[in-house]
């Protein structure tokens, strides 16, 4: 696997090191609101690498982290009334819900912030002990980076004529260099705190996630993912405090994550294009499509998310799902056609060396459409075989294993956002199709399919129109084909 590494600013190969799993890491979110479709494109790539990783053998311990106390959470909770516990426990799960929704795969460990402060609380003892991390006049720690002389190596920054005054890393606290950055910040009134060694008073953010990356993975990681706004100055931190707490490399591997933008421009709640998750599932749109539009574009590829290619994305999932519908239900003939054969091999091959190649899930994806393009037109032509559909399968199994769009739960995924908007006073914001068109369950839908089946097999045409007009009055498809009668929710 060949995968860009930020640190080093060349791609370079990824492969554990003293280790019989790859130790690897990822930013997760800050649990004070619902995620937006930029936090869950940098989630969807590491899964698309965790699992292509694991489809090539090659063993892991993932861990993400929860950040479930920093100023923004104080803020929101102090403004709703709620304890932080009680605040962040909605949020979490919410994102977990999203993820689960997106086919995003869950970490084998969650990491907590708030379960980790001794951990905080070490490490920064180690660092006051080598005169790095200094107590400050209120009682908050700060990190010298003037005894780091590396710091800036992975965002490739010149700090030499920054002066004193300048603001680099803004925070509210007194400190002795405006380039130092908190590390514990000492008791407010009316905000959480602990009381630990250091003096009363709660883990700046930068140090929560050395410390539980070091906790679970140890001192030296492989592979450290976030998205490309974390770089500075939160991973330049990280590297400096871990590393001069431990003597060794924090990360070997660095994997940042492309900003989106929508429509052009970037995503901002002022701009009126700030979308969750749950905004485009109440628009009607698809958890796969969203997933699969997402995905499409490289991770090392700024990507302009328009409503325009989501529908496109939607329409490109059910070309594949009916492509796999009729490989599964199509009765072919023995043999194997060896011209479909090569093509097959062809596209295996195209699909995982575009992933081993930084991860371009453009020509993988690609590699696969070829496929169905070449599949179908011999199945037109009546020269595909039995044993061909047994290959193309094996390599739409190893296609899904990774962009798991194939599977169609999206109803169920669009009724469970439904009843969430409900319960939550926003059900007035889903698009009254969606509403009617998910009012009908899959059961009641295949009722009538068969009913219509029968009227026309009785010849009773007038009932089966009238069947085909109702459902699509409710957004159902039907489509006949020689391979049988097929339905879909538009």
């Amino acid at each position: 696997m060949e995968l860009f590494n930020t640190l080093g600013g060349k791609v370079e190969t990824l492969e554990p090191v003293g280790a019989a799993e790859l130790r690897m890491y990822c930013c997760g979110p800050t649990v004070y609101d619902y995620g937006h479709i930029g936090n869950f494109r940098t989630f969807l790539h590491v899964d698309v690498l965790r699992r292509f990783l694991r489809q090539q053998g090659m063993a892991l311990k993932f861990v993400m982290n929860i950040t479930d106390v920093d100023d923004k959470i104080i803020r929101n909770a102090s403004a709703a009334g709620k304890p932080i516990a009680e605040y962040t426990e909605k949020y979490e799960r919410a994102f977990f819900e999203d993820s689960d929704a997106l086919g995003i795969l869950r970490p084998e460990i969650v990491a907590h912030a708030t379960s980790c402060i001794p951990d905080m609380v070490g490490m920064i003892q180690k660092l006051a002990a080598e005169d790095i991390a200094y107590r400050a006049e209120d009682g908050s720690w700060y990190f010298r980076i003037a005894r780091f002389p590396e710091y800036g190596k992975l965002s490739r920054k010149d700090f030499d004529g920054i002066e004193d005054g300048a603001r680099v890393d803004v925070d509210e606290y007194e400190k002795d260099a405006a380039r130092d950055f908190a590390l514990w910040k000492a008791c407010k009134a009316g905000e959480q705190s602990w009381d630990t060694d250091l003096g009363c008073g709660r883990p700046g953010w930068h140090i929560e996630c050395s410390a539980m990356a070091t906790k679970f993975l140890g001192e030296s990681l492989d592979l450290h993912c976030g998205g490309e706004d974390l770089m500075f100055p939160h991973h330049e931190n990280e590297i400096a405090q871990s590393e001069a707490a431990s003597g060794h490399t924090f990360a070997r591997h660095w994997m940042h994550v492309r900003f989106l933008l929508v429509e052009g421009r970037k995503m901002s709640k002022s701009e009126g294009n700030f979308y969750t998750l749950r905004d485009l599932l109440l628009k009607g749109y698809r958890a796969s499509a969203i997933r699969f539009l997402l995905i499409s574009v490289p991770y090392r590829h700024q990507m302009n998310f328009t409503f325009e290619s989501l529908l496109e994305s939607t329409n490109a999932i059910d070309r594949l799902r009916t492509f796999h519908q009729r490989m599964l239900k199509g009765g072919f003939a023995e043999g194997r056609d060896e011209a479909l054969a090569a093509a097959t091999a062809k596209a295996e091959e195209g699909y995982t060396a575009s992933l081993t190649d930084d991860l371009n899930t453009a020509e993988a994806r690609a590699a696969i459409f070829e496929l169905v393009r070449a599949a179908n037109s011999a199945a037109d032509a009546g020269t595909l075989r039995s044993g061909n559909v047994t290959e193309i399968l094996r390599v739409l199994d190893l296609f899904d294993g990774v962009f798991a769009v194939l599977k169609d739960n999206d109803a169920e995924i669009t009724r469970a956002a439904l009843v969430w908007a409900e319960h939550e006073g926003r059900l007035a914001e889903a698009s009254p199709e969606l509403v009617t068109k998910l009012s009908m369950p899959d059961e009641e839908i295949e009722k009538l399919v068969a009913e219509r089946t029968h009227a026309k097999k009785v010849r009773n045409f007038a009932r089966a129109d009238g069947i085909r007009n109702e459902l699509l009055a409710k957004g159902i498809l039907i489509e006949d084909s020689k391979d049988g009668v097929r339905w879909r929710r538009k």
